[in-house]
């Protein structure tokens, strides 16, 4: 089976730059494969739902770049066909030196394009969101929540109409030559183009040869908030995340299916795909180990790394560090919910990877690290893969 182009992952991320490379250029014959029996099985069908605003990203980055032309695009193709919602947001500050970095933060949001951000007190915070406690806060005005597995099944769609093929339950076992080979057939192609998430670093090593990053699996495990206390909440509710620590701590999040998700604990996972505690793989966590990179983060962050680990077991703590967005919240008002797994790089030297990382060569690309804000950025990530795919193949 010959094609100009098989792309590895049917996650936002890949099926957006089919989506992407079939608009532009519908004769190109294209196929996208994927392990599981579902589009959006791991990292885009099992987050919160939030399309971001951009107000946490480093101007002029990848991440700023793409998720604020991203997001119009997302919202745009998603207009009366995926369900979304408006709504507000609140950064919350509760010291001197959280209130110092507000200032920051509504400096990156203002460079970054992000419209109405703006400093605010204790009163006008008891007007938007009335159970909050905060300092002081940095108010997003209009901000978007939105379902992304119905946003990959309208990908579906689309690549479908446009031509493309979707092949489910294709596991990419080699690479030979001009060669794909899979569990179940072998396809020639053109171009490879690696999508893989969770698993991407293994691919792009299979395919080029070598492996500069390795992926490190962190889950985030959530709870939710019982029916009857949600109106505790009215909007998206977060921290002044830490600068020292890579994640964005316990934050509050309304979904458009009328959950509100509170959480996550971030935790290395023993396995690639482990959503639960008692997941394992000795060959994934053996990787974990043998890795220098993970051996220097630890020292870096063992102090954080060590009380998610203890939050992950309490529910107690959890809840402590919740009632400091909003103390009416009780123990009694959350549920166990579900668990998603993060792909992030972490470097040889320790530090996580903090940008998107492409690796390529002239028959392959490689999307090595794509995290948050990869679901709402994937169609402004998928445009620029796709240049690189079309350049390629003239």
């Amino acid at each position: 089976m010959k094609y100009d182009c098989l792309v590895i992952g049917a996650g936002l991320v890949g099926l957006a730059t089919a989506y992407q490379i079939l608009s532009t250029n519908p004769q190109l014959k294209i196929i996208v494969c994927d392990k599981e029996k579902t589009p959006a099985y791991h990292q885009s069908g099992r987050n919160s739902g939030v399309v971001h605003s951009g107000v946490y990203y480093k101007p002029g980055s990848l991440k700023a770049k793409n998720c604020i032309e991203g997001k119009a695009e997302l919202l745009r193709f998603c207009a009366d066909r995926v369900r979304s919602q408006e709504i507000h947001k609140v950064i919350l500050a509760q010291t001197p030196r959280e209130v110092a970095y507000l200032t920051e933060l509504e400096n990156r949001a203002k460079a970054n394009g992000v419209m109405g951000a703006v400093v605010i007190g204790p009163e006008k915070l008891a007007e938007i969101e009335p159970h909050a406690s905060a300092a002081k806060a940095l108010y997003l005005p209009s901000c978007q929540i939105i379902d992304y597995p119905a946003v990959a099944e309208e990908l579906c769609k689309e690549i479908k109409a446009k031509g493309g093929e979707i092949a489910l339950e294709e596991e990419i076992r080699e690479f030979k030559d001009d060669y794909v080979i899979t569990a179940k057939n072998q396809y020639q192609c053109k171009i490879v183009i690696n999508c893989a998430g969770l698993q991407s670093d293994r691919i792009a090593k299979a395919c080029l040869g070598s492996a500069e990053h390795q992926i490190l699996p962190f889950r985030g495990e959530y709870y939710l908030l019982r029916e009857e206390s949600r109106a505790l909440v009215k909007g998206l509710i977060y921290p002044v995340p830490d600068p020292e620590f890579p994640f964005l701590g316990v934050h509050l999040t309304p979904m458009v299916n009328g959950n509100v998700e509170a959480g996550p604990n971030a935790i290395l996972a023993m396995a690639r795909e482990g959503y639960r505690r008692s997941d394992v793989s000795f060959r994934d966590f053996g990787e974990v180990l043998a890795y220098p990179g993970f051996w220097k983060m630890a020292g870096r962050y063992w102090k954080a790394g060590a009380y998610e680990m203890v939050r992950s077991t309490s529910k107690r703590l959890f809840v402590r560090d919740v009632q400091r967005l909003v103390p009416a919240i009780q123990e009694q008002d959350l549920v166990p919910g579900g668990a998603g797994i993060r792909a992030q790089v972490v470097k040889r030297d320790g530090m996580l990877m903090d940008d998107f990382c492409i690796r390529e060569d002239q028959h392959s690309i490689h999307v090595v690290n794509a995290p948050s804000p990869a679901a709402t950025a994937c169609l402004a990530i998928g445009r620029t893969i796709a240049t690189k795919a079309i350049e390629r193949l003239g």
